[in-house]
């Protein structure tokens, strides 16, 4: 732990109260105290688990040769020399000279100068000829003779030892924490000590005593001292580990004890397996089922035909055949006698799904109908009533469904596409739309099946593990503009039509992308190919923001074979299913993220005829590089997602950043997938002996998942 002199000078104070406002603080105040409270940290309890985003080894550097990697040294020098210089009338310089280990050194501060004081004043009173002096700072590597050291934080001994507090800034492992404007790093350790002194040896044992004895977990206030300020690295990491664990185990307990409770709920009504409108859908197919999704339609139906509610992930591949499956239980709803909702997160992929089921279900007496937000008034309300009376059998939409005035009488069945793009609350919506309906999630963006059971421990998880027969890969290059424009053009020639995908619709779309003012923009861009690039062939444009009438005969021409090209933003990401169309090229292609570009790819290869995504940018960082690498070296969804894991992290790409689900401060989703699948194994154990964790060794993990998750209780089985 941090210095022992310093800990029994700080005990020796005033005691905190955990609820105590960090405003009386020393060093806070109610300036500092609102800019803490704007990242979350407002009492002291807030600051034992406002985890460090990093750690540095603080240690004096012996060899000026060989500083650490990214130019960061720590210094202990004898002043040899002091100056001043003055930089015009608005900057000063302030110079010390160190001798250190037979070398010199030189320090520099640079300060905006003031009119109303002495900005050197604290400086020169403190850094004296002959005083000992520790510098925290970078040293860029230079030709001259004395390395110069840009500090960031300095440390003056009194008689040869440093002060108490000095002791949690430098000689040891110390904790680097996000920040805000106007906090000072070393505040945000003092702080922390601090209340780490004062609260975190009463801080409460949450695990059980039998999971703390079977994992040999240390306990929770030691991996507290040892996460802000470990002894080691070995310990740091034992602490890491350990309070991961916790956050994992609390949700994963919450999740198994709401998957219980809903198996006990008893849902008001009972399908059968009738055929009358099955038989004649998977006759109009024309094709068979894969074996991969005539096992996971009866996962689905098994599922749809117990008495409790289904609440499944269905995730697979793009091009992998989920809507069909999505399809299936939708009909089983509506024969017997119920209606269905399929949600869709944008108005062209609502389109689609609703061109795609009308066009399945033709002849077979089912009525589907559509509704957006951007559906014209009479025909919005000739809709709602339609709906409410129970004559349309499948309603697809957006969040439009989600409004107070549509009213489902028979709602049972309800799909989400593309569901790591709706928040929980959203999903709640949906599911109070109906009776305790049966709930089934979609994603394109498939998870490794061990991180899927266990992030998502209350839902099934159903996986599609193959593509449709005759599907070809597609093929995907790296190349300029040209290249692939060459390419598009003699596809066309030869009957085929393609997609050229930009990031943005048009010039104002810019103002949001900070230092990116070279992005081409897609408005712009069609009208350069139709007029200079490709006059010869119909080119077209689709966006977001367009109407959905628009959108709609959009759509359709180009389906229909009378637009060549579609140029369009990544609203195309998902929706759009063309068999014609055998190239994609994706213009700025290193500002998508990998998951993105995997989809947009999925816009081609639909057909019996090979297919091409051509990726044109200059990708300025490493990551970008690599996620082009990766793309073209692989079609394999899962292997994409696990690359797209190892570069942005599960937060990211499972929307639980965006959208605020369950954010854990120290668990990381990939690297501790070990952890994730031991709490799976040990909250079973606890959960099966004391499923309401009344037993007094549970108590207090029940008291702890309460405080926890009481307000998100009626969401959590929808996460």
């Amino acid at each position: 732990m941090a210095s022992a002199q310093y800990i029994t000078t700080a005990a020796a104070g005033i005691k905190s109260r955990p609820g105590r406002p960090l405003q009386y603080f020393k060093g806070v105040g109610p300036v500092r105290a609102k800019r803490l409270e704007s990242i979350g940290l407002v009492t002291a309890q807030d600051l034992l688990s406002y985890y460090p985003r990093d750690w540095e080894r603080r240690h004096e550097l012996q060899d000026f040769n060989q500083p650490h990697p990214d130019g960061r040294v720590v210094i202990r020098g004898k002043v040899s020399r002091v100056q001043i210089h003055l930089m015009g009338a608005k900057l000063g310089l302030f110079k010390v000279v160190l001798e250190s280990h037979g070398a010199f050194v030189q320090a520099v501060w640079f300060k905006r100068l003031s009119v109303r004081y002495d900005v050197f004043k604290k400086f020169r009173h403190e850094i004296v000829p002959g005083a000992w002096l520790w510098v925290v700072g970078r040293s860029e590597p230079s030709l001259l003779e004395v390395r110069e050291v840009h500090v960031e934080e300095y440390y003056v001994e009194n008689d040869g030892r440093l002060p108490a507090d000095a002791c949690l800034h430098v000689g040891r492992i110390v904790p680097i924490y996000p920040l805000t404007e106007g906090i000072p790093a070393q505040l945000m350790r003092n702080m922390v000590f601090k209340a780490l002194c004062d609260y975190a040896g009463d801080s409460e044992e949450v695990l059980p005593p039998e999971i703390m004895q079977k994992r040999d977990w240390m306990p929770f206030s030691k991996a507290l001292w040892q996460i802000h300020f470990p002894d080691s690295a070995e310990l740091l990491e034992k602490a890491r580990r350990r309070l991961a664990y916790q956050e994992f185990f609390l949700l994963e307990t919450a999740l198994g004890i709401k998957k219980h409770q809903t198996q006990r709920t008893q849902k008001p009504f009972h399908y059968e397996l009738k055929k009358h409108l099955l038989t004649p859908f998977r006759k109009r197919l024309g094709f068979d089922f894969t074996a991969s999704q005539k096992k996971v339609i009866n996962e689905i139906f098994r599922d749809m035909q117990a008495p409790y509610p289904m609440t499944r992930l269905l995730q697979g591949d793009v091009g992998s055949g989920k809507t069909v499956v999505a399809l299936s239980a939708l009909l089983l709803a509506v024969e017997n006698g119920h209606q269905g909702a399929l949600m869709a997160p944008t108005e062209v992929l609502a389109e689609q799904h609703y061109i795609t089921l009308t066009r399945l279900l033709r002849g077979i007496g089912v009525k589907v109908g559509i509704l957006t937000s951007r559906a014209a008034a009479a025909q919005r309300q000739k809709r709602l009533k339609e709906i409410a009376a129970g004559k349309i059998d499948i309603v697809v939409g957006t969040h439009a469904i989600l409004e107070k005035e549509v009213q489902f009488p028979q709602l049972s069945m309800a799909v989400i596409d593309e569901q790591h793009r709706f928040g929980v609350r959203q999903r709640a919506l949906l599911r109070n739309k109906g009776n305790l309906l049966d709930l089934l999630v979609m994603t394109a963006t498939p998870i490794p099946r061990t991180l899927a059971l266990s992030l998502y421990g209350d839902l099934d998880v159903s996986t599609l593990t193959e593509m449709p027969p005759g599907r070809i890969p597609v093929e995907t290059i790296h190349a300029s503009e040209k290249e692939a424009f060459d390419f598009l053009r003699g596809e066309i020639l030869s009957g085929r039509q393609g997609y050229v995908v930009y990031p943005i619709i048009d010039e104002s779309s810019r103002a949001a992308e900070p230092g990116q003012n070279t992005l081409k923009a897609a408005k712009i861009e069609a009208e350069r190919l139709q007029q200079k690039v490709f006059p010869e062939f119909k080119v077209d444009l689709i966006y977001g923001s367009m109407s959905g009438a628009k959108k709609e005969k959009v759509m359709q021409a180009f389906s229909e074979g009378k637009t060549h090209i579609l140029v369009a933003t990544p609203v195309v990401e998902v929706g759009l299913d063309v068999p014609n169309a055998s190239v994609v090229v994706i213009q700025e292609a290193d500002r998508f993220g990998l998951a993105s570009l995997h989809q947009l790819r999925g816009r081609v290869g639909r057909g019996r005829q090979a297919s091409r995504c051509y990726l044109v940018g200059d990708p300025a960082t490493h990551e970008a590089e690599a996620r082009l690498r990766i793309l073209c070296e692989t079609n394999d969804g899962f292997k994409i997602s696990e690359q797209d894991l190892r570069l942005r992290g599960p937060g990211q790409i499972m929307g639980t950043q965006q959208h605020g689900e369950w954010e854990f401060k120290i668990a990381d989703l990939f690297r501790d997938l070990d952890l994730l699948e031991m709490t799976r194994e040990d909250n079973r154990q606890i959960l099966e002996k004391d499923i309401s964790l009344v037993q007094p060794e549970h108590l207090t993990l029940r008291r702890h998942l309460i405080d926890l998750y009481q307000n998100q209780w009626h969401w959590i089985d929808l996460a």
